[in-house]
């Protein structure tokens, strides 16, 4: 005999139904209409190739530290130009103390290898102060 709470009288009543429409349903149509277990369908499965990271395509958010001196931005863009990359859009905030300047770019979709070695090259660069805050950026509209 099992007692106690239980997970109440709504939860139960749902689950005593779902198991007589179960019940009902393959009296009335045979086995072969039987929803499976957990909504599976092995039929519905896909050989959907997995890709390796290198070789996924997105938009990314880069966010960096960097000297505020004259051509700063201008080699950081040349280095995204040289891996393919395209500019959505470029922020930089004012100043901070000791002459560090943020400097926000949205990119255009790119693979992750290309971003990979533009970002290794941006912060080999000595006006950069720190490692470049990248962010992926999901397209939901597709």
């Amino acid at each position: 005999l099992y007692y106690g709470a239980g997970a109440g009288a709504g939860p139960t009543a749902s689950a005593i139904v779902a198991d007589l429409v179960d019940v009902a349903r393959a009296m009335a149509e045979g086995a072969g209409s039987r929803v499976p277990h957990l909504a599976f369908q092995p039929d519905a499965l896909d050989d959907t190739r997995v890709l390796a990271m290198d070789e996924v395509c997105t938009a990314y958010y880069l966010r960096l530290q960097a000297n505020d001196r004259p051509g700063v931005l201008a080699e950081v863009t040349r280095i995204l130009s040289q891996h393919g990359i395209s500019i959505e859009a470029i922020l930089q905030k004012a100043a901070h103390s000791a002459g560090r300047v943020p400097v926000i770019l949205l990119t255009k979709v790119v693979q992750e290898a290309a971003m990979n070695a533009a970002i290794a090259e941006i912060e080999a660069l000595e006006d950069i102060l720190d490692h470049v805050v990248r962010i992926r950026l999901e397209n939901l509209d597709a």
